[in-house]
Parts: C-alpha cells; structure tokens; sequence
C-alpha cells in the first residue's frame, strides 16, 4: 500500500487506505442504487442487512452513502452460509437437458425423465433422512424459441397429459411478465432443461417472539484509535465484545463491536443496540 498507492499518489498512508475504501464503498452503493432502479425501487427508507465477513465493516459506512437510517447484522454474520447449510433441509437437485417444444409436448417423454429423476435425487437424500416425508419441487428452463437465455420456471409436480401444454406454457408466461413486464404473441415455447428438487421438511424455528429487551448502556472492553472517514483523522474509539452484549445493551458510535469472525464498525452518524434476537441494529441518530 505505501509504495504502490500512498507515495505514487503522495498521500499520507492512512489517507491512501481511506481513499481505497471509499472507492470500495461507493462501488458498492453504487451497485445497490442501480439494482434497486432496475427493479423500479427506492432504496431510500429501506434497512441494510449486513452479511458476510467484510459487510458489518463496510455498511454503516454504505448506508452513510445510500441514506440509509437502519442497519441490521444477524448473529454470525460473518459465517451465515455455513450456518445456513447446517441448518438447511437435507435436499438434492437434478438438471436434465430434454428439449420441448410445447406446440409438440411429449408428455410421456417428459414424465418419463421426470420419475427417474426424482428416484435418483430421492435415494441421495434418503441417505441422510431415512424416514422423512419427502417433497418434490419441479422448474423447466425455458425460453422464446431463437432467444440465447432461458428463465426458470416453476411447475406443477404431477404425471403430465399432452394438454397440459397450454399450463406449462401459461406458466412461462406469468415468469416472463414477471421479469419483463410483457410477453411475446406468436412465438413458440420450448423447455431446454428439467428441474427436479427433493427434499426433507425443514427444522421447526421456534416461532415465538421475544419480548423487547429493557435498554442498558453496554460496558467496553477497551479502546484503541481509528481512523474516521468523516474527519480523516484518528479518534479513540471503544472496542466491545460481541459475545458479552446481553440483548438490550447500547452501544453509542463511532465503536466497534469484534467478534471472531468479523467486526462492526459503528459511524458516527450511528448508535447501535442488541435486539432481542441478538441482532446489532444501528440506527442512524
């Protein structure tokens, strides 16, 4: 960092560091305003779910940039996919490629591929849930005949007739609009590829609500200088523990909040307080 960006730029090295981060920063929201514009959105009065290793660091600062008041970060942020897959229902997903044009629907051809890839994807997840009742979720990949990109399409599981062509192809057409907002008269449908997916009951999530935690102002663990984009200087700033905030605690910004697989840096523009999830919610003062 010094030699290639801090004394080719002759800047200060902490200068150059925030200059890397801000461009990250704004990549980032920048990215986020044009999904949201794409989907006909305002991002503005919306909360920042921060996940992942690097998001608690960079979203107070995001949500700085985007005119965010609120920003969430779940408990294990940081580790969430993993968190997820263990949590996850035991499943198993086939792709089979069979083209199929609907103005010519083989339904016992498609019923056919459909039964033996359900077996195939049942026997994998009887491996690891013997006696669970099992459901199946069934998609096609499907497109305007001539297109060069398909769009999945969810589908009725059951043992198809030929005239359930005109429901496969109503069913392109609600994802379709969906997506683009029309469809194409007069064009012929085809199915590229079969999806089947089959899986155990999900785990039972306690569905209880928590009260909401009475307010307490959490204790530091200690305090070390940061550097503070706002002013482009250093300040002491509190350090705590994620583990040892109790819900209810609060927390005043600019801190940072450190756990073992990623931190929480709170702007100064933010406090924060644990919910009664255990969540970090920073809410823009």
């Amino acid at each position: 960092m010094q030699a290639e960006v801090a004394d080719k730029l002759d800047l200060a090295l902490e200068l150059a560091a925030l200059g890397v981060s801000e461009i990250v920063d704004e990549n980032m929201a920048n990215a986020a305003r044009v999904h949201a514009i794409e989907s006909g959105k305002d991002a503005r009065g919306r909360t920042l779910v921060a996940f992942g290793g690097a998001a608690p660091l960079h979203a107070s600062r995001m949500a700085d940039k985007l005119g965010l008041d609120r920003v969430l970060v779940p408990s294990n942020a940081g580790v969430g996919s993993a968190v997820g897959f263990l949590r996850a229902p035991i499943s198993y997903e086939i792709v089979r490629s069979q083209l199929q044009r609907l103005e010519a629907f083989d339904a016992d051809g498609a019923n056919a591929l459909l039964a033996a890839m359900y077996e195939e994807a049942a026997a994998i997840v009887r491996r690891g849930a013997p006696e669970a009742t099992l459901a199946e979720t069934r998609s096609a990949l499907m497109r305007y005949r001539g297109q060069g990109h398909e769009i999945a399409v969810p589908l009725v599981a059951k043992t198809y007739r030929r005239g359930d062509a005109d429901e496969i192809r109503a069913a392109f057409e609600d994802a379709y609009r969906q997506l683009y907002s029309r469809v194409i008269p007069g064009v012929e449908v085809e199915v590229l590829s079969w999806v089947v997916l089959v899986a155990a009951p999900a785990p039972v999530e306690d569905a209880v609500q928590p009260g909401v935690p009475a307010a307490f102002a959490a204790a530091e663990a200690r305090r070390r200088p940061v550097f503070d984009p706002e002013i482009g200087e250093f300040v002491d700033v509190a350090i705590y523990e994620r583990p040892s905030l109790a819900p209810g605690a609060t927390v005043k910004g600019p801190a940072i909040v450190v756990e073992d697989e990623t931190s929480t840096v709170i702007g100064r523009n933010f406090d924060a307080r644990i919910d009664a999830f255990g969540y970090i919610e920073l809410l823009r003062r």
